[in-house]
Parts: structure tokens; C-alpha cells; sequence
């Protein structure tokens, strides 16, 4: 694990402020800042999952990793290439959840490489996702979890899809640190992702983009 990556875990504030601040003068990519960020993150909900670490602290997690966005957003702006929407993506964390992490990270992402996101925040029920996808037309959604007690809800979300005629044309993609590939089987979504790129570069395959 990086020194970026460890400060995370520790949740040494002014340490992964000032390590992004150095690597920034180097000039390093942002997007691999961002990938050291989430080595840490993805430790983080691993103690939390087992218990050594608690809300409070990922919450605190949460506010440093969303400074550090703050001051990469600008650098990922003006490194992407402008361009048209690529496609739409529908996101949200799913009910039972409110962790939102990931997602925000994944939706900064997203929406730099071009995409047009709806988010719909945490804590988000089956039939919100339905309307979100009937409305939008989007190709893509994604579901948001740090909690293993919400793998029914992503499975329930899919089959709502099923029930409203939409299965066949949506790809669905779970994240978070707690998504496997038997996670996967079991919600019957198409993908999973325990990194925000991950989702970028599957919603690219989705809608055929490089």
C-alpha cells in the first residue's frame, strides 16, 4: 500500500492533504491520485465491515476524500477532452445504505469522461431506480452498497427491472467493496466494480466508446 493509500487508512487528515499536494506539483495523473485514494477507501470499509472501525470514522473518510476530489475535479476537467454526452448513467446507493463514498467518486468519473449522470443519492428504493431508467432511457445503472445486508435489495431492484419490461435494455453494474462475483450471481446483475474506473470503463463498453 502507498503512503497515500496508508494515510487514508490511518485518517491522517494533513498528511493525505499534503501528499495529494505534492503529487499535484509533480504533476501526476489526477485519476491515479484518485486510484491511491481508493486502495485507502476500500481499507477503510474493510475495518468497517469487521468491525474495527466505525461510522464515525468512515464518515471521516468520506470528508477527506471529498476535499481531495474537490481539489482534483478542476485537474480532471481541464485533462479530459470535452465532448458530447457519451450516454446517460443512472446511480444511486441502494435502500438500507447510505454510504456514498464510492458512488460520488464514481459519478465525479463519469461525468468527466463525458457522461450524463442521475444520481439519486443514498438510501434509494427499487421503484426510484425504475422511474429513473423509464425516464432517462438510460443504458446503464448502477448500484451503490457498503453493507452485505443489502444484497436483496440490488437482487430486488434487478427484478423490478424484469417486472417492468426493462431487463433487456439496461446493463446493470453493483459497487462497492463488498460486491464479489457471487454477489453478482446472486443479484443477477451484469457487473461488478470494487474501483470507480471500473465503472467508468464498463459504461464505455456499454454505450461502445473507447
Amino acid at each position: 500500500m502507498s503512503e497515500l493509500a496508508n494515510a487514508f487508512v490511518q485518517l491522517d487528515e494533513q498528511t493525505v492533504y499534503k501528499l495529494v499536494d505534492q503529487k499535484i506539483s509533480e504533476g501526476v495523473s489526477p485519476l491515479d491520485i484518485i486510484k491511491e485514494c481508493n486502495q485507502g477507501l476500500t481499507e477503510v470499509g474493510e475495518l468497517f465491515a469487521l468491525g474495527q472501525y466505525y461510522l464515525t470514522e468512515l464518515m471521516f473518510s468520506a470528508e477527506i476524500m471529498q476535499a481531495v476530489m474537490e481539489k482534483l475535479e478542476p485537474l480532471i476537467s481541464n485533462t479530459e477532452n470535452k465532448q458530447n454526452t457519451l450516454g446517460t448513467v443512472v446511480i444511486g446507493t441502494v435502500k438500507g445504505d447510505i454510504h456514498d463514498i464510492g458512488k460520488s467518486i464514481v459519478v465525479s468519473l463519469l461525468k468527466t469522461h463525458g457522461f450524463e449522470v442521475i444520481d439519486l443519492g443514498v438510501d434509494v428504493p427499487a421503484e426510484k431506480f425504475i422511474e429513473a431508467v423509464k425516464q432517462s432511457g438510460a443504458k446503464v445503472l448502477g448500484m451503490s452498497a457498503l453493507l452485505n445486508s443489502t444484497y436483496q435489495e440490488m437482487k430486488n431492484v434487478v427484478d423490478a427491472l424484469e417486472e417492468a419490461g426493462l431487463r433487456e435494455n439496461v446493463k446493470v453494474i453493483i459497487g462497492g467493496t463488498i460486491c464479489t462475483e457471487n454477489v453478482r450471481k446472486f443479484t443477477g446483475a451484469d457487473a461488478y466494480a470494487n474501483d470507480a474506473m471500473t465503472g467508468v470503463k464498463f459504461a464505455k463498453s456499454v454505450y461502445g466508446v473507447e
